[in-house]
């Protein structure tokens, strides 16, 4: 399920900022960007994301600004003397006696080199970081509910679709085994007229009562039934069931799939249409439900 969060916090010493954004996906994928030295802190930001999220694909964004003393920056010699090097050397190649200005190579890469943080620093600053994670977290959980409560909604009227839909087919199943009985004794009549030949009663009722049983859709409707109600019931769960709604949602189709073949009905296999229309859409949206 998508979602986004950001929170800043500050002290005397360092000002945090982070990011969360969260996109469906059917496992559990964590990405964490910090800056340097603060790659330790991965396995503590993870185990508070997990308290939030247990599926989909994550990707928390950590910015911390420390402030900063001269202790915090250092002088490559070698780096510099480099530079200085290769300058005299173009000077003399042009000719040119202007000396080299010590304030202009500073600025050059890699001459001046920041101190990444110490794990006793990374140790220290983790409270904040972790104050401030919590509540991206919050703002990311809040945006993720109320896509939730729509999503629910939608849900539900499919579950209604496909109720409704059921319900059709349930009242046409009777009547399609009375159709048959009466197309199979006008065929046989016809048949039995024709050739002057006689057929026992219990025959006719054996062949119907093999058509009845192959066609018998009953259990199927029941059972389809019984996957609505427990969709339903676990929509109204707190608790995390994106698995268990993608478990029901192919018992689901598979339940319908056996009416279709069953049936052999024209206005049934319409019924059925629909009714693979809207799990369908409900396969699609289970899997932005965490």
């Amino acid at each position: 399920m998508t979602g986004f969060g950001e929170a800043q916090r500050k002290n005397a010493t360092m000002a945090v900022s982070v990011e969360v954004r969260t996109i469906n996906s059917r496992y559990f994928k964590l990405t964490v960007r910090s800056g340097e030295g603060y790659s330790m802190l991965e396995p503590l930001v993870e185990g508070q994301v997990r308290e939030h999220i247990k599926r989909g694909t994550i990707q928390v964004s950590l910015r911390i600004d420390r402030a900063r003393s001269s202790d915090d920056y250092r002088l490559d010699p070698a780096v510099l003397s480099g530079y200085r090097n290769q300058l005299d050397k173009l000077y003399r190649e042009w000719h040119v006696s202007q000396p080299v200005g010590v304030e202009n190579l500073l600025a050059l890469p890699g001459v001046v080199q920041q101190n990444g943080a110490s794990s006793f620093e990374v140790e220290r600053d983790w409270p904040l970081v972790r104050e401030t994670l919590e509540e991206a977290m919050r703002q990311m959980t809040k945006m993720r509910a109320d896509e939730g409560r729509a999503m629910a909604a939608d849900l539900a009227a499919n579950c209604a679709t496909v109720a409704g839909e059921l319900d059709a087919i349930d009242a046409r199943a009777p009547l399609v085994r009375e159709a048959y009985r009466d197309r199979l004794t006008d065929r046989i009549s016809k048949s039995l007229e024709e050739f002057k030949i006689t057929l026992q009663p219990g025959d006719l009722i054996r062949e119907l009562s093999i058509y009845a049983e192959r066609s018998d859709i009953s259990e199927e409707i029941v059972r389809l039934r019984s996957h609505l109600e427990q969709f339903g019931a676990t929509l109204e769960l707190d608790e995390s069931s994106g698995r268990k709604l993608e478990f029901l949602t192919q018992e689901m189709f598979r339940e319908t799939n056996t009416i279709g073949s069953k049936a052999n009905d024209v206005q049934i296999s319409r019924h059925v249409i629909e009714i693979k229309a809207a799990i369908e859409r409900i396969r699609e949206m289970i899997q932005n439900v965490e």
